[in-house]
This record gives structure tokens, C-alpha cells and sequence, in this order.
């Protein structure tokens, strides 16, 4: 076999290696997860602590963020059902003038949850440190999961791979266009979610535990 061909097989089976490594991972957490979010919150089963996943109120050009609208939107009506008694929130306090935690605490508020029965998690810089950091520092061995849907299958397969028995309650999601380049750096994130468990990545901080 000349360089030639040998080149050229090499190249293809590197191309099949590279779309099984994105594509394996991806269906994994599909059909693993999928069977464990919900759609409506009167089938969803009770737990005592949501864990509501941070995510930015605006966009970079300034406009309110749907997925932030539509996970603050899932959260009420999960506590208002009587399907949450607290609520956890998870995000990113990295910068003094960005905090994700408090402007969703203080948009909960506003829409009838008392804050004696929210608690903030301002370590929750990705999905991973949540999810662990829900279970080490919070003390939740059973959650639901409150993000889009696509979001929660990657998360309640992190929490199942660490011992924690979680559901999640599917926040509307956002049309194709606005939502597209989400949806494919999701696919990307789910393939490093893998490797992260792999390796055993662990959360950026944990700290001193907190009873909820």
C-alpha cells in the first residue's frame, strides 16, 4: 500500500473515530436521562430541594434572556405545586458586578417564593460544581433539576454518576434559530461532561456544608 492510500485511510478512520467520540456521548445522556425529566409539574415526583441551574437575565446585545425567563417561570411553578419546598440556586459569582444567584433569588421573590426558603450557591460555575456541590455542601442525596431540557439530561446524568437520585422539571425551551448555538455547544459540553467524569473533575470550590 503506497503513502498515498495509507494517508487516506488514516484520514478516514479518524473522521469515523471523531464523530463516534461527539456522537457516542451525546446519545448516552439522552437515552439514559430522557425517561427522568418532565414536562408537567402535576406528574413530576415530590423532593424536598430544586436545584434551579444559573444562567445569565440578558444577552450579550442586552436583551432579557429566555432560558433565564423560562427557568424562573418552571421554578415557581414547582414551588407553588407543592413539588419543591426550597429552592436551590446555582451559578456563577465570578466578577463583583455579575451574580447569578441573587438576580434569580430576587426575581423568585417577586413572583411569590419566600426567601426564607431560597438558598444561594454562588459556586456553581458549571453544571458539574452544581450538581456535586448540591449533594457535599447542601446535603441533597435526591433533587429535581430545573433547566431547559437539553440541560437537564446532562445534568441528572452527572448526578446519577455521582449517587444522587434526581429528576428534572423541563423549563420551556427556545425556538431553533435564537436557540441554535446553544443547542450545539451542548452537544460539545456533553462529550467533555464524559471526559470530566472520567477523570473525576471536581468542583472549582466546596467549603463548609449547608443545611437545608
Amino acid at each position: 500500500m503506497n503513502t498515498k492510500k495509507m494517508l487516506k485511510k488514516a484520514i478516514r478512520y479518524s473522521i469515523i473515530l471523531l464523530i463516534l467520540a461527539i456522537l457516542l456521548p451525546n446519545l448516552i445522556v439522552e437515552f439514559s436521562a430522557r425517561k427522568f425529566t418532565y414536562d408537567k409539574s402535576d406528574e413530576i415526583p415530590y423532593n424536598k430541594v430544586g436545584l434551579l441551574l444559573g444562567t445569565t437575565k440578558n444577552t450579550v446585545s442586552g436583551y432579557l434572556n429566555p432560558y433565564y425567563v423560562y427557568r424562573i417561570s418552571a421554578a415557581v411553578e414547582l414551588f407553588k405545586n407543592g413539588k419543591v419546598d426550597f429552592l436551590l440556586v446555582s451559578g456563577d459569582n465570578a466578577e463583583i458586578n455579575y451574580n447569578e444567584p441573587v438576580s434569580m433569588m430576587n426575581d423568585l421573590i417577586e413572583q411569590g417564593v419566600p426567601e426564607d426558603r431560597i438558598y444561594l450557591d454562588y459556586a456553581g460555575f458549571r453544571t458539574l460544581d452544581s450538581i456535586i456541590r448540591s449533594k457535599e455542601i447542601f446535603g441533597q442525596e435526591s433533587i429535581t433539576i430545573i433547566s431547559q431540557e437539553f440541560h437537564n439530561e446532562r445534568a441528572i446524568s452527572i448526578a446519577h454518576f455521582k449517587g444522587i437520585e434526581a429528576v428534572g422539571y423541563n423549563a420551556k425551551d427556545v425556538g431553533f434559530r435564537i436557540g441554535l448555538k446553544t443547542n450545539l455547544r451542548e452537544v460539545f459540553a456533553r462529550v467533555k461532561m464524559v471526559y470530566d467524569l472520567i477523570f473525576n473533575k471536581q468542583p472549582r470550590f466546596l467549603g463548609e456544608t449547608i443545611e437545608i
